[in-house]
């Protein structure tokens, strides 16, 4: 499954979060801050959910709330894989990329919560506000969104290709494109594709921003103006 589509939000707020990497707690405070509704608003996340903080499992917990929409990382794409093959290359992968808290649990009980999320964790969503669509996806989107579901997943859930050029081309089709993976000091914004991963595991900041201030951003910005 590549995309899963939202239809807006008639009763809350959507918002959408950074790579949280097992901070639940920066989270936390983040919702609270807002003031987040679980029974009327919704939040959308970027991925790489798990590795590196303290709680990865409580945030892979997240996917099973009515409210709490992710697309998968590559920190999720290398823990499925390494889970699945056991000792080797993809193992070691993942264990020097913050895989390492698996031996605080066991490893049973780590691919079991793995493989419950498999399923809630498409590669890309879509959501509508109001008359207006942002997309999500971990890494990077395709040039033409409306090529999504055949885009490679190595693309979505990988490259780094956009912002090493600094490439501020729009995505064609869709009016904003949010994406986390690469580590940026503040939300970077490249066309209509705005880079929300604030390193939360290292720096403490983790970024939350409403869907009307993603599409301000992007309209404040001359490329954007069609």
């Amino acid at each position: 499954m590549t995309l899963v589509c939202h239809a807006t939000n008639p009763d809350g707020r959507d918002f959408f979060v950074g790579d949280l990497h097992g901070r639940l707690d920066l989270l936390t405070e983040a919702m609270a801050r807002v003031g987040f509704d679980p029974w009327h608003d919704r939040l959308f996340s970027v991925g790489d959910l798990i590795d590196r903080g303290e709680d990865s499992l409580g945030c892979l917990a997240l996917t099973r709330e009515p409210w709490f929409f992710a697309v998968r990382g590559n920190h999720e794409a290398m823990a499925l894989q390494a889970l699945s093959e056991g000792a080797g290359v993809a193992w070691d992968l993942w264990q020097r990329n913050g895989g390492r808290w698996v031996f605080l649990e066991t490893v049973a009980r780590v691919r079991q919560a793995l493989e419950a999320a498999r399923p809630l964790l498409p590669l890309a969503r879509e959501v509508a506000v109001g008359s207006r669509r942002l997309g999500v996806v971990h890494a990077e989107p395709p040039d033409q969104w409306g090529s999504i579901d055949a885009a490679p997943a190595e693309r979505l859930v990988w490259a780094r290709e956009r912002i090493a050029r600094q490439d501020s081309r729009l995505v064609q089709g869709i009016d904003a494109v949010v994406v986390g993976h690469t580590i940026v000091d503040a939300p970077l914004l490249l066309g209509n594709v705005l880079y929300l991963d604030t390193g939360a595991f290292t720096s403490e900041r983790l970024t939350l921003l409403e869907a009307g201030d993603v599409l301000a951003r992007v309209d404040a910005q001359p490329e954007a103006r069609r």
